[in-house]
């Protein structure tokens, strides 16, 4: 795993924080008279650093400050792929141009800036086939221990002062991570923040409506089965968010890198989902997306989430002037359909694609469409429901069961806890049902208590839903529902008589109503 001290990269997301979080903090200078506890060791060198930065960039600038100056700046060589030789290049322009601009002379300066601010990362090498990461116990292994893929490209370049060719190693696959920790104690380092990340406890109505997370039945089952963690208000609840998407601009290439971010719940509503509070922690590379191998992904992560559960990390509060043990947990993960199956192990395709009615799913094979059919929703309906009784509008029958039982994270742990994870596009599991991994969450203690473990993105399926009614009803050729072929499956089926295609012509031709 290679250190992010040879390269720091600064993302959009991270320079959001400057007008907002950062320029609130600015305001919590370091003050050695303060009462009780103070700030610890890590608050003090941030606070300094701060302080440092909230220098004007040059006698009398009010607009901006030298911090805010070399972020932007930063973030400009980034976005633009400038050369390290060039960007000091502009370091030296400016200094010799602009004597009193007070900004640093050298790139590895500003480097060192930028990440102790935390807006650097970890990158961490990858088998090709996504089998492991190459850190701990293979950090200096050079080929895959489970597929054997070496973990490099062999680049070969000319070397002009010697005339001659020499190899330059080029990682095949490289894993960023972006440590949580640092993350979370730095929001307490702000009081304004810091007092927002108790609003759920100390200034949430409590009428028994859902306007908050901290309303729901989850939430309440979290916390009644762990008192000690609901007891401090300032524990963060966290929400996981993944999805796959093209970065190279270009819709004729197939690509998909998928971004791992994390939303605390703790903040107003009006806060947790702006740009500033959401917090990448993982950025996964493609140029496919990974299945169930996820996982292997989500080590880092996973293993942060388990000291902020189990031990806590110290935390200095500038709202209550207090350091106090941090610990966080992972309530539920939000995606769509094809991510769900990623992330939890449950297949989403087959006879038993539904994650809710799980082994209960009805399921049929449209012959003529050649596609799974999901039906009989009738089921979750009031059992005095007039359309359970309606044969001729559904499919033929009456309906009388119940709703099916959702899985209970308890029972699936039992039944998985032996299940033989093996990750990578070369290997297969040898299984026959609808798990294909046990999910890398439930390696956090309290997972399988969880009531809601896996949320769906409501945007993709009312997008999906929406296509497909508009589709039908202005029949647009390729998006409507009401084809042919459909109809020939309604008559297969024996269902909706009227919409079945009559036979004329002695059966040569069919007329569809």
């Amino acid at each position: 795993m290679d250190s992010d001290s040879d390269e720091v990269e600064v993302h959009e997301g991270f320079v959001n924080d400057i007008p907002g979080l950062l320029n609130e903090m600015f305001r919590h200078v370091l003050e050695g008279d303060k009462d009780g506890d103070g700030p610890n060791k890590d608050a003090k060198k941030f606070y300094n650093l701060l302080e440092e930065g909230k220098q004007e960039l040059y006698p009398g600038c009010k607009k901006i400050s030298t911090l805010s100056f070399v972020i932007r700046l930063y973030l400009l060589k980034t976005l633009n792929g400038w050369s390290n030789a060039s960007f000091t290049a502009l370091l030296e322009l400016l200094k010799e141009a602009i004597p009193h601009l007070n900004i640093p002379d050298s790139l590895n300066k500003i480097k060192a800036m930028v990440k102790d601010l935390g807006l650097g990362y970890n990158k961490i090498h990858a088998c090709p086939n996504d089998c492991v990461l190459f850190r701990d116990t293979y950090e200096d292994d050079e080929f895959c221990p489970i597929c054997g893929a070496s973990k490099y490209i062999e680049n070969v370049e000319v070397d002009t002062e010697v005339d001659k060719l020499k190899k330059k190693h080029v990682p095949a696959k490289v894993l960023r991570h972006f440590p949580l920790i640092p993350r979370l104690k730095k929001l307490f380092l702000c009081s304004k923040i810091a007092a927002s990340l108790r609003w759920h406890d100390e200034h949430r109505s409590k009428d028994g409506k859902l306007r908050h997370p901290a309303d729901g039945q989850s939430w309440k089952d979290f916390d009644r089965l762990h008192p000690d963690f609901a007891k401090e208000s300032r524990n963060i609840r966290l929400g996981l968010a993944s999805d796959g998407f093209n970065p190279l601009r270009n819709m004729s290439i197939s690509h998909s890198t998928w971004p791992v971010v994390l939303v605390a719940y703790n903040l107003p509503p009006w806060c947790y989902m702006k740009p500033e509070y959401v917090m990448m922690s993982l950025l996964i590379p493609g140029p496919c997306s990974h299945g169930k191998s996820i996982d292997v992904y989500l080590q880092p992560l996973i293993e942060e989430l388990k000291v902020l559960w189990e031990v806590g990390v110290k935390t200095y509060d500038d709202s209550k002037n207090k350091t106090f043990q941090l610990h966080a947990a992972l309530l539920w993960t939000i995606s769509d359909f094809p991510a769900y199956a990623m992330l939890s192990g449950w297949s989403t395709k087959g006879k038993l694609a539904c994650p809710c009615c799980n082994y209960d799913t009805s399921s049929c094979y449209l012959k003529h469409s050649r596609k799974m059919c999901y039906m009989d929703h009738r089921k979750f309906l009031a059992m005095d429901h007039p359309y359970r009784m309606d044969k001729r509008s559904f499919n033929g029958d009456v309906e009388l069961r119940s709703s099916p039982t959702l899985l209970d994270g308890k029972q699936i742990f039992e039944d998985l806890k032996d299940f033989d994870n093996v990750f990578g596009k070369k290997q297969k599991n040898k299984i026959d049902g609808p798990w294909k991994k046990m999910s890398i969450f439930f390696e956090l203690p309290y997972w399988k208590q969880n009531t809601l473990r896996h949320c769906l993105d409501v945007m993709h399926i009312e997008k999906n839903i929406c296509d497909n009614i508009i589709g039908t009803l202005l029949d647009i050729p390729g998006k409507s529902k009401d084809h042919a072929n459909a109809c020939y499956d309604l008559k297969y089926m024996g269902i909706r008589k009227k919409l079945q295609p009559k036979e004329i012509d002695g059966g040569k031709k069919a007329k569809f109503a």
